[in-house]
């Protein structure tokens, strides 16, 4: 008889500890993303400001919630640590500026601030429970080492500060993209003969040391065999250069000039941007397209003086003298150049003709031209900047108009048409010459996470990396009736939850996995009666019941809350179908759950929930908005 309280309190000890393991491991991290009102519920982490940092503070923040930035950072910093030493250390000069020093090509194909930029994204991005504030001193010295001259902590502008930034790390991925494409032109096998890459390579030494490996394979000692003995390496397969993702907040876009009087329309300009200026209109209040229309508008010119015009002109000056001539000679010469007028005018009339001298070009005739822009790049992460100074003859003052914008933004043609989702937002309230940042970050689970993964390694361009939270274990509620285990050995397995692409095809596995577990550890004892087995039965299965409605509590509203976490989406896709089309068995439909309408609204190291109309009410004081692509079948959040 004493086995019987012995198994209950044995079984019972078990579930406890596993329910207690399930909640000191996951509720911490569940409980930042539930929607409970919790005093603990600190959020983000902050940027402390000393010396007048909210312009910094600001940009880093909105920065730190730009998914596809994060991503750029960390694909870029590993391709730089994979790489060997001397293919960054070796001086390619960018054809376009020749006149920068060596130590600037130096610093911008190490990527100081490629490297340390992410570093403070990282920082931000971290899950604490507690309220934590950090300091973007390191980062601002990184940017003075990079550019040699200090920062001043001065009432400064947040744009300036952003185009900064953006351009450098611009101009650090061209530099590391031209310094990998040389070092791509060298070859891709090095070799080294005792130290000296320059010795020719010596077939019986490969072959001893081909001999040498299958030895090793046996037992030999491979220091004996590698002394003396020249070692290949050759460098990974490297993925083409051209293929490259590029820097997320390059675009293009491109101009070009239509005359209204001969219809010539000239080569397209290529502009690169990195921060998109709107001008805002001097008016109560505006709209973001708005702006843009008057950004790429076709834009009409007079008094302009169009290349092919000034070579119709000379033609024509050139054939009045040739019937007004009446030596043969200068007939002839003068055709000539007529030709040579006509072939350019056919062929390239923004190129002069060859040995033909034209009018000067004030005596050319003016017309008016049109000029159209429009983006021929999109860009990942469209920053937007919203310049309100009006300047005048005397004083500069700010713009105050009302500018609404959307959450959503779609820009472009109808054949080229691009959708983008507004993921965070720069606030300025002041005077022109004054005054105070705030930044809005939409809440979403930003991958890859920076917390490192605690079961298992991690990292980017591992096998085993797992960088969704799927790879994770999350505890999820189990109903109770569908629980059959004989034991909390068996039930408390399904306290761990399987992903849902799995779920429905390891359901029998797992019931059979759970009889398997369950037989060696409720096994009755020899002198326990089929009454007594039921009702200790039945104790463990309260037992196990409790352990899983404690769990159930704390995992519920976190899976209510990560609206843009890879599980969430994969469990709803099919969960918000069934549960709009089929109704309840007493005819009641659920109702369709909201898209992610949370941000935070940070100001320094003041953090605080806020909601997307009260940002979307930040009309006069908006200032810079950053939107993000929207992939081609990406859910609504």
């Amino acid at each position: 008889m004493p086995e019987k309280p012995l198994t209950i309190a044995t079984y019972a000890a078990g579930a406890s500890l596993a329910a207690i393991t399930l909640i000191y491991v996951f509720a911490p991290t569940y409980l930042i993303d539930s929607d409970s009102n919790s005093a603990r519920k600190k959020g983000v982490v902050g940027l402390s400001n000393s010396a007048n940092d909210c312009f910094i503070n600001s940009v880093l923040q909105a920065l730190a919630g730009l998914t596809d930035l994060r991503v750029y950072l960390i694909r870029e910093v590993h391709r730089r640590n994979i790489d060997e030493a001397w293919v960054y250390q070796e001086i390619v000069e960018d054809p376009a500026r020749k006149t920068n020093p060596e130590w600037k090509n130096q610093s911008l194909q190490s990527g100081i601030v490629t490297k340390g930029l992410k570093d403070i994204l990282d920082a931000l991005n971290e899950r604490p429970i507690y309220r934590k504030t950090i300091s973007a001193v390191g980062f601002v010295r990184v940017l003075e080492t990079a550019f040699r001259q200090r920062i001043s902590r001065q009432q400064q502008d947040a744009q300036e500060f952003l185009q900064i930034v953006a351009e450098r790390l611009c101009d650090e991925y061209h530099a590391g993209r031209r310094a990998r494409q040389a070092a791509k032109s060298k070859g891709a096998v090095k070799r080294s003969v005792s130290g000296n890459p320059s010795s020719p390579l010596d077939g019986d030494a490969v072959g001893e040391r081909l001999a040498g490996l299958a030895i090793n394979g046996h037992g030999g000692d491979d220091e004996t065999q590698s002394k003396n003995v020249p070692t290949i390496q050759a460098e990974p397969p490297a993925e083409d250069v051209g293929e490259e993702e590029g820097f997320p907040m390059e675009g293009t876009y491109e101009s070009q000039i239509e005359c209204q009087v001969c219809g010539f329309k000239t080569k397209p300009i290529q502009s690169t941007f990195c921060t998109l200026t709107l001008s805002v209109p001097q008016s109560r209040s505006s709209s973001l397209n708005t702006c843009l229309d008057g950004f790429f508008k076709t834009e009409y010119v007079d008094d302009y003086r169009c290349e092919r015009c000034r070579l119709v002109h000379a033609r024509k000056l050139l054939e009045g003298q040739v019937a007004r001539s009446t030596s043969d000679s200068a007939k002839e010469e003068m055709r000539q150049s007529i030709e040579k007028i006509q072939r350019q005018i056919d062929t390239d009339p923004e190129t002069p003709p060859p040995g033909v001298v034209l009018p000067e070009l004030r005596l050319a005739p003016t017309c008016r031209i049109a000029k159209h822009t429009r983006l021929s790049n999109f860009p990942k992460i469209l920053a937007i900047h919203l310049s309100r100074s009006i300047y005048d003859s005397h004083i500069s003052q700010k713009n105050l108009a009302k500018v609404s914008f959307p959450e959503r933004l779609s820009i472009g043609g109808l054949l080229s048409q691009r959708k983008y989702k507004l993921l965070g937002a720069v606030t300025h309230k002041g005077s022109h010459h004054s005054g105070h940042y705030e930044s809005f970050r939409r809440q979403n689970i930003n991958l890859p996470f920076s917390t490192t993964n605690a079961f298992q390694p991690s990292g980017v361009y591992t096998p085993s990396a797992n960088p969704t939270p799927i790879a994770t274990p999350s505890p999820s509620a189990t109903p109770l009736h569908k629980s059959t285990a004989p034991s909390p050995v068996a039930s408390t397995s399904e306290l761990v939850p399987r992903p849902s692409a799995e779920a429905s095809s390891s359901n029998s596995s797992r019931s059979a996995g759970s009889g398997m577990n369950a037989h060696p550890t409720s096994r009755p004892s020899p002198t326990s009666s089929p009454k007594e087995r039921e009702t200790d039965n039945l104790s463990l299965k309260s037992v196990a019941a409790s352990a899983r409605s404690t769990v159930s509590r704390l995992s519920q509203p976190a899976k209510n809350g990560r609206s843009d976490s890879p599980l969430r989406k994969l469990r709803t896709s099919a969960s918000l179908t069934e549960s709009v089309s089929t109704p309840k068995p007493n005819g009641v439909r659920h109702r369709r759950r909201k898209p992610n309408d949370r941000w935070w609204r940070i100001s320094d190291d003041k953090v605080k929930e806020a909601k997307t109309s009260e940002l979307l009410g930040m009309q006069r004081e908006v200032y810079m908005l950053f939107y993000e692509l929207e992939r081609e079948g990406a859910a609504e959040s």
